[in-house]
């Protein structure tokens, strides 16, 4: 069971550092330095994407901070298992200092921004000017900065949080979102013509657990052959990987 866990960790590592270096690659004049990640339902993992793909940043050797955005359903605090104390609504009410609100995770280069509990009007919060000077100022002192946005299809929030940043990343979870709710979420993103949607995530995918998986499985032209006998099995806890147009 151990190895199998080792296994699955090692999988959404690697998963993640794909990922990293793909938003690297999607705009290589004006890099991506401040990411909106978003879904169109609650539940499909957008909050475990952004960890993980903070982790990934961290690892490389570059400093970045994961902002809790989704202020009605905080969730990121106990993921990490940090507290704080002040959060988003301190550091805009000028309570607080940014400093002063900001944690250390405990991984190197990798920082946290929480958000209280029971914020009132979240979104008339996010359209102020002072969000939109707080996103500026977050991206001075870190190199990147991740904001773990509320579902486009619940709240405005990850839209009007998406057009202050330089891109939006999209999380879908397989055989769980129906086709019409993803396209009706992109289709509002898609609205503003400050949002730039990076791509989609496809969370808690089936992904082979073999090192030889990209070799074994896909041809040099790019077609995906049968699984046989040979498979090594699969994974379905926690994995995500990063399709195509990503």
């Amino acid at each position: 069971m151990a190895k199998a866990k080792n296994t699955d960790k090692l999988v959404v590592q690697n998963a993640a550092k794909t990922l990293l270096a793909n938003i690297r690659f999607a705009s290589v004049d004006d890099p991506i330095r401040t990411i909106t990640v978003t879904s169109s339902i609650p539940n499909e993992g957008k909050s475990t994407v952004s960890i993980n793909l903070a982790q990934a940043i961290a690892t490389s050797g570059k400093s970045v901070l994961l902002v809790e955005a989704d202020m009605r359903r905080r969730s990121l605090a106990d993921m990490l298992g940090v507290r704080s104390r002040g959060g988003l609504y301190s550091v805009l009410s000028e309570q607080v200092s940014i400093d002063q609100a900001i944690v250390e995770t405990g991984q190197k280069n990798f920082y946290f921004l929480d958000a209280e509990p029971h914020i009132p009007n979240p979104a008339d919060i996010i359209v102020s000017h002072r969000f939109a000077k707080l996103v500026k100022a977050l991206s001075a002192k870190f190199q990147y900065v991740i904001f773990d946005a509320p579902p486009v299809g619940t709240f405005i929030d990850a839209a009007e949080i998406a057009s202050l940043t330089d891109g939006a990343l999209f999380v879908v979870r397989e055989d769980f979102t129906k086709r019409e709710e993803a396209l009706n979420a992109i289709g509002q993103l898609k609205k503003s013509e400050k949002v730039k949607l990076i791509g989609t995530v496809m969370n808690y995918c089936e992904t082979e657990t073999s090192e030889y998986y990209y070799y074994s499985y896909y041809t040099k032209d790019g077609k995906k052959v049968k699984k046989g006998s040979g498979d090594q099995g699969t994974s379905k806890k926690g994995i995500f990987t990063n399709r195509a147009n990503v």
